[in-house]
C-alpha cells in the first residue's frame, strides 16, 4: 500500500510534469490526477480493492488551453492532510485569519479536524490573506486550497 510520503512525492512529480491526466491501479489504491492550464492539480485517492493492477499514463489535450483571465499572483497554503476545516479555536472565538489580516510564516492560520485530532495549519509564508477559499465547517481534501496569501 502506498503511504503518505510516496503520495506526496508523485503529486509532486506529475504537477511539475507535462501530463494533463495521470492515473495509477496498485495495490488496492486508486489514485487519480489532472490539471488544467494555470489551475492547481485535482486528486483522487482511493483505497477500495482494485479488479485490476494497471499504470494508465496518458496526455490529453496538447493544445495549448486558450486563457480567459490570468490566474491571480500569491501564494496558496493548501490542506496538508483530509479533515474538517475550522476557522477558530473555538466555536465563539474569531477566525484566526481572515482576509486582509497580516500573517508570517510558522503562523497558525486555522485547524483541521481529522480523526478527532485538531491539528493547527501554520502558514508557510509571510504576507496578507487576499482570499479564503473555505467555509467554516466544511470537509477539505489534501492539497485543497485553503488560503491565498500576497
Amino acid at each position: 500500500m502506498m503511504d503518505f510520503e510516496q503520495l506526496k512525492e508523485l503529486i509532486k512529480i506529475v504537477n511539475d510534469s507535462e501530463l494533463k491526466s495521470f492515473s495509477l491501479n496498485a495495490d488496492g489504491v486508486s489514485v487519480s490526477m489532472s490539471k488544467n492550464e494555470g489551475m492547481a492539480v485535482e486528486h483522487t485517492v482511493s483505497a477500495e480493492p482494485v479488479k485490476e493492477q494497471a499504470l494508465k499514463t496518458e496526455s490529453i489535450n496538447e493544445e495549448p488551453a486558450v486563457k480567459t483571465a490570468e490566474p491571480k499572483k500569491g501564494n496558496i497554503i493548501k490542506s496538508p492532510i483530509v479533515g474538517t476545516f475550522y476557522a477558530a479555536s473555538k466555536p465563539s472565538a474569531p477566525a484566526m485569519k481572515s482576509v486582509g489580516d497580516s500573517v508570517k510564516k510558522g503562523e497558525s492560520v486555522c485547524i483541521i479536524e481529522a480523526m478527532k485530532i485538531m491539528n493547527e495549519i501554520t502558514s508557510e509564508f509571510d504576507g496578507t490573506v487576499d482570499e479564503v477559499f473555505v467555509e467554516n465547517g466544511e470537509i477539505v481534501e489534501f492539497g485543497q486550497p485553503l488560503f491565498r496569501i500576497v
